[in-house]
């Protein structure tokens, strides 16, 4: 071949070679990397403006690429705290649902005692004056112990409100029999049969079903509502494994690598990354689904006759009418004690000389609605309730839901009607794989993530536990069981939220029956003591009661 052939050949065959590499200068250029990469808000001075050999980079594709070793581990730290972002936000619902419903009952409850205590001490001033005043503090503790097994102290509600009949009738006993004197003891025994002689009719049985069966269901619940806010918070503030984070960057910012910024994951694929990532939270959900059936069954019991807004608004009104159920059987009541504890010795002349003020033997009069305190928390329990169950009821499945959720975000995933232009993983293709089931023990072949299911997660074992515990307490709430002191009520059930005893079941004749009584706290002694210093402080006796007490004194 003549040399100026050669000469013309070569320099075309070179020009030749060279072509192709000019034609694919804009396919490989990393300008929409850039622009991407810099809306994250990091340096431009990392990315290249070229497609780079790939064999530095340790997750994505080893192919031509747009990213340094750098920018790997910036997007991969990137991946992660965006995965944990979403998390917290797919789970906002059921955490801000138990947060603010618990927030809610806690300050309906308090305020329904608030006022509950409040409209008694109204009405008794109004109704008794001096007499209510000079032993309010029977009454008082009534309610500061109300509150204390409310906010979880160690109460029984049973014995609790035994003790305060059993007080309530030696201060009445010794107000309706001032000609006599009753040592610390007499009134010890007076306390004993409480039970057996009924004097206060049958509103002290009523009122200890009603009352103990609506404060365990409203305790255990706002209990409830507390454990479920707390596992949510907890579960929903995940720690990503080193092979979720993996995948997680291999799904989100591997597209960035390979040039393709605007290409989002296939549904799919995002689907098999979220199950193993969560595969223990869906663990959670089956323990879940059964609190929340348990929380559902013990609001039902927060209706009906276990209304704790019905028992306690007229809770004045009842142990007003169990007061004159006393005083009405006064004559029968002391004909019995005497004759079980025994003939009490004469009082002094000076005090025999003294009698209760006119307005004891005085009815109250019936309480005007529009008088009472306005209703807890401007709302009432029936709202409250008939909320709670909606929101409880959609938070079911919540945690195996959470891939599902996640997937169906515009923001991650290109969609389920975009299966062919999405990113699988490798390339811009349908993904083929499939879906695996939900739960840490379904992930051992999952193709994305690496998850070991012989370990499972101890915090979130830690939940379920919480759950367990928290769903057996409600299980017992709902059958009248009190989660710390058992239910001995030989009721089956509360009798509804009426007002207590009628006049046609409320006994008008007295058992006596002279059997073991049960131990009075010691500690009565004192408070016995102070209802000795009240009798003395009482202004002077109405004619009327003057000569019934003589008829007393010298029968």
């Amino acid at each position: 071949m003549p040399s100026w052939i050669r000469a013309v050949i070569l320099p075309l065959s070179g020009l030749l070679l060279t072509l192709p590499a000019a034609a694919d200068v804009k396919a490989r250029s990393c300008s929409e990397v850039r622009q991407a990469y810099g809306a994250k808000g990091f340096s431009l001075a990392d990315i290249p403006y070229q497609e780079i050999a790939g064999e530095h980079l340790r997750i994505c594709p080893q192919e031509y690429t747009c990213c340094t070793t750098e920018m790997e581990d910036k997007l991969s730290q990137q991946s992660k705290l965006e995965f944990e972002n979403l998390v917290e936000e797919t789970s906002h619902f059921v955490r801000t649902t138990f947060v603010s419903r618990h927030k809610k009952f806690d300050e309906f409850f308090r305020e329904l005692l608030e006022n509950a205590e409040k409209s008694l001490n109204d009405m008794f001033v109004r109704t008794y004056g001096m007499l209510y005043m000079q032993n309010s503090e029977v009454f008082q503790d009534l309610f500061t112990e109300l509150k204390r097994y409310y906010t979880g102290g160690n109460v029984n509600l049973e014995e609790m409100l035994n003790d305060f009949w059993a007080r309530l009738l030696e201060r009445m006993f010794q107000l309706i029999n001032p000609q006599y004197h009753f040592s610390e003891d007499y009134l010890e025994c007076v306390s004993k049969y409480t039970d057996q002689l009924k004097p206060f009719g049958d509103v002290p049985r009523k009122l200890k079903i009603q009352v103990t069966r609506a404060f365990i269901a409203a305790r255990t619940f706002v209990q409830g509502l507390t454990v479920g806010r707390e596992v949510a918070n907890r579960v929903s503030k995940v720690s990503p494994t080193p092979g979720c984070i993996r995948a997680l960057m291999k799904m989100l910012y591997c597209p960035y690598c390979r040039g393709l910024p605007t290409v989002r994951p296939c549904n799919n694929y995002c689907l098999n990354v979220m199950k193993g990532c969560l595969a223990n939270q869906a663990d959670l959900d089956t323990e879940w689904n059964l609190f929340i059936d348990a929380m559902l069954l013990v609001a039902g019991r927060l209706e009906g006759p276990f209304n704790i807004e019905s028992v306690m608004d007229p809770i004045d009104v009842k142990i007003s009418e169990a007061i004159m159920n006393m005083q009405e059987n006064s004559m029968q009541v002391s004909a019995k004690v005497f004759q079980g504890c025994g003939q009490p010795k004469p009082a002094p002349a000076l005090r025999s000389a003294r009698s209760a003020p006119e307005n004891f033997n005085t009815r109250f009069r019936p309480y005007n609605p529009e008088e009472r305190p306005t209703t807890a928390a401007g709302t009432s329990l029936d709202r409250l309730v008939t909320d709670i169950k909606e929101k409880l009821k959609l938070s079911k499945k919540v945690w195996s839901a959470l891939p599902y959720t996640i997937c169906k975000d515009e923001r991650v995933t290109a969609g389920t009607s975009n299966e062919e232009e999405c990113w699988n993983g490798h390339s811009k293709a349908r993904y083929l794989p499939e879906i695996m089931n939900d739960g840490l023990t379904n992930q051992i072949n999952n193709p994305e993530v690496e998850v070991d299911i012989t370990r499972p997660d101890t915090f979130i074992r830690q939940q379920i536990m919480a759950l367990r515990v928290m769903t057996n307490k409600l299980k017992n709430a709902y059958n009248g069981n009190d989660v710390n002191f058992q239910d001995t009520s030989d009721e089956s059930s509360g009798s509804g939220s009426g007002s207590g005893c009628m006049d046609d079941v409320c006994p008008t004749e007295f058992e006596f029956v002279t059997t073991e009584a049960p131990a009075v706290d010691p500690d009565r002694r004192e408070e016995e003591s102070s209802a000795s210093k009240f009798s003395s402080s009482l202004i002077s006796w109405s004619l009327v009661c003057m000569v019934l007490a003589l008829q007393r004194l010298y029968r």
